[in-house]
């Protein structure tokens, strides 16, 4: 698949929350994901599919109540698609609020390879 197929199909899935088969479909079995610093306990960088899947395990398990969520539309180059990620949400001890990230994803060989995110979570 080309970076715009995986980028479309990822958006696709991604409108209709289904991160599980969004992993299975497009992720490479050694990518790599990378957070900021942040207070919610998510680790700073993980590699490999299983771990990805863990590290967006705990941060569901820190969610009170997610009461909305919305994206930008794709922006997409040869190796990278990026998109805007935002949510009205409730963690659990913390007061709701509006959380918004730009999100940037690698592609090689018709896979995603690495994912990043830049956010503010101490805002």
């Amino acid at each position: 698949m080309t970076t715009q197929q995986v980028a479309n199909r990822y958006y696709e899935l991604i409108q209709k929350n289904l991160y599980e088969q969004i992993q299975n479909e497009l992720y490479a079995s050694d990518a790599v994901s990378i957070e900021p610093e942040n207070d919610s306990k998510l680790p700073l960088v993980v590699t490999g599919i299983d771990a990805l899947r863990q590290k967006e395990s705990l941060f569901f398990s820190q969610v009170e109540q997610m009461h909305s969520s919305y994206m930008s539309e794709l922006v997409v180059s040869t190796f990278f698609f990026s998109m805007m990620t935002g949510m009205d949400v409730t963690m659990q001890g913390k007061p709701r609020k509006n959380k918004e990230q730009i999100c940037v994803f690698e592609v090689r060989n018709g896979k995603i390879v690495k994912e990043q995110f830049f956010y503010d979570d101490f805002a």
